[in-house]
């Protein structure tokens, strides 16, 4: 990885192996090939051309420049995946096609759970990918989500565990509680992941006792909310662009059915 510009992850590189795109001396390359150095390395694209369905899904776009573009991430729909609606095959109908050398097909930087809904970042160049790749590696994106969670809670405090034998860290404030008939107390929480661990905020308010309203993975029975979703929203990213150097602070406003809970008023205007 890292000599092909086309390879930008180790799970590009791994598809390209398998379907035997890669020659090393003239010679089909697997996983096993042992690199001693001066080898020839050649990465082949098949110019063929073949008519692929493609999917209709418009986004919208909350930023975009020749390099990147954020947008929001509707309920309901893959980042990426071994499937044909995923957020990723969407992208190039949904956003200006770079107009840089490196241009390349848009890739998301990140992921967010299907049910998950807010902002999402893009790449659109093979630098550009690189670079924010590596941002979120270097944990230089920001990152705040919105919840509503059951149960009284602590009014903020610092969640930190072991998921998948890897260090996690999330800090929470409650912002809004309400009495609800059904599940005793509902509250509007404010989380800011430290670090980016699959199902973290949900694995997280679930080992506290208070399950994110709608989680039907890690909720508690009887307790779990059917046909509404999960209130779980990804609101804002911050960071410093790779390439500019600009202040990059992009928001996606709480969906109208935490309205019906609690006032996002202030929040979605802040």
């Amino acid at each position: 990885m890292g000599i092909f510009e086309s390879c930008l992850t180790k799970s590009a590189l791994k598809k390209a192996l398998k379907k035997e795109l890669i020659t090393v001396n003239g010679t089909i390359a697997t996983t096993a090939t042992y690199i001693q150095g001066g080898e020839v390395i050649a990465f082949t694209i098949s110019e063929k051309i073949t008519a692929t369905k493609q999917l209709r899904f418009p986004l919208q776009v909350l930023f975009e420049d020749n390099y990147l573009a954020i947008l929001h991430k509707p309920a309901g729909i893959m980042v990426s995946g071994n499937t044909f609606k995923t957020i990723t095959s969407a992208l190039p109908q949904n956003l200006t096609k770079s107009t840089l050398p490196d241009a390349c097909t848009p890739q998301p930087a990140h992921r967010l759970d299907y049910p998950t809904t807010g902002v999402l970042l893009a790449g659109k160049t093979s630098s550009s990918i690189r670079a924010l790749n590596q941002l979120f590696k270097d944990k230089r994106v920001s990152k705040t989500y919105y919840a509503v969670t059951i149960g009284e809670m602590e009014t903020q405090g610092e969640i930190t565990s072991l998921l998948d034998g890897k260090a996690s860290h999330t800090s929470f404030q409650v912002c809004e509680s309400v009495s609800s008939e059904r599940f005793s107390t509902l509250n509007l929480v404010k989380l800011n992941p430290k670090t980016g661990r699959r199902h973290q905020l949900r694995k997280h308010l679930a080992s506290m006792g208070h399950p994110i309203l709608g989680d039907k993975e890690y909720g508690i029975e009887g307790l779990i909310l059917n046909g509404k979703g999960l209130y779980l929203h990804a609101y804002s990213l911050q960071f410093i662009h790779p390439v500019t150097e600009e202040k990059i602070l992009v928001k996606s406003e709480l969906p109208e059915r935490f309205g019906k809970l609690f006032s996002i008023f202030q929040i979605n205007n802040s």
